[in-house]
């Protein structure tokens, strides 16, 4: 249905395209319709009196109007999306020499933010009661990997070796860079029980830190595999993976020390804005812990 409030001069190419879509490309109905409502709403105010003097200009001005109105980058892409395809169908039955919306970019959409447990949640999944190998094992590699944000990669690769004097832990990271972590009382505790029972499982010439049933060095899928299992056992009501334990270390840490850097430190991050991706907080908060530490934000004593 084509909107009264559009030039009765530019209907006809819209009806054509979108029967187009409909007996040519044969797209869905639902597909249909949301391509009518992104090009009606979009072309509602186009003042030009028929498609050959639609310019990359006005597409331009189209979607800085739904940028006006408080469309995000996902929607704007969209609509960019649709203001091409159709373009691209003028061009096809020469009504635009070249089309105007291929030069135009879409937005840059924002990194969708990892989920994360809260620490409650984070509790529950750790508060593990049986005591046989596999349940002793795996609550000491998800208590170090939270303890000390590791990567999956980084966990699996840990050797016995790796653990150092004072609670230290040596990790291997991206472009082999070295970073020593501190390691947590309670995982401190768990790796020990883990350590304790080790021998039973594998030799001493295995230097894997921690080995699967097979007495070598447990891979990463099966580490991921475990940790959606304790998830289930532990009653939990989202999904667990490796990535969402290191983002909740980042997140909880993040939250009580509000010190960026320390946890890109601690992360293994060479750049602070991969960092700033992997936590919920907004500019302002950013903005709050800036002004109160840096010396050069913070507000001159009067002399």
């Amino acid at each position: 249905m084509i909107s009264a409030m559009l030039k009765p001069s530019l209907h006809t190419w819209l009806e054509k395209y979108f029967a187009y879509l409909k007996y040519e490309k044969n797209l869905a109905h639902n597909s249909i319709e949301n391509y009518q409502r992104q090009l009606l709403v979009s072309f509602n105010q186009l003042d030009i009196e028929n498609w050959s003097l639609f310019t990359t200009s006005d597409v331009r001005n189209l979607l800085n109007e739904a940028r006006k109105n408080g469309l995000g980058s996902r929607s704007i892409a969209l609509r960019l999306s649709s203001i091409r395809g159709f373009c691209a169908f003028l061009v096809q039955q020469g009504q635009l020499v070249q089309n105007p919306a291929t030069s135009i970019q879409a937005p840059k959409q924002a990194k969708p933010l990892p989920k994360q447990l809260n620490v409650d949640e984070m509790h529950q999944l750790l508060d593990i009661q049986e005591d046989d190998f596999l349940a002793i094992r795996d609550k000491a590699m998800m208590e170090l990997m939270y303890s000390c944000g590791l990567r999956l990669s980084e966990l699996a690769n840990l050797n016995i070796k790796s653990i150092q004097p004072d609670r230290q832990l040596k990790v291997l990271g991206k472009g082999n860079k070295e970073r020593l972590l501190p390691i947590g009382r309670i995982a401190s505790e768990a790796l020990t029980v883990w350590l304790k029972i080790r021998p039973e499982l594998t030799s001493n010439e295995e230097p894997a830190l921690f080995v699967s049933m097979r007495k070598n060095r447990i891979g990463t899928r099966q580490i991921a595999k475990r940790m959606k299992l304790w998830a289930i056992r532990q009653n939990l009501e989202q999904s667990v993976n490796p990535h969402k334990l290191r983002h909740s270390f980042a997140t909880h840490v993040l939250e009580s020390s509000s010190d960026l850097r320390a946890v890109q430190e601690l992360l293994g991050h060479a750049n602070l804005s991969t960092t700033q991706v992997y936590t919920h907080l907004n500019f302002q908060h950013l903005a709050h812990v800036y002004d109160g530490a840096h010396p050069r934000a913070k507000k001159s004593r009067p002399s």
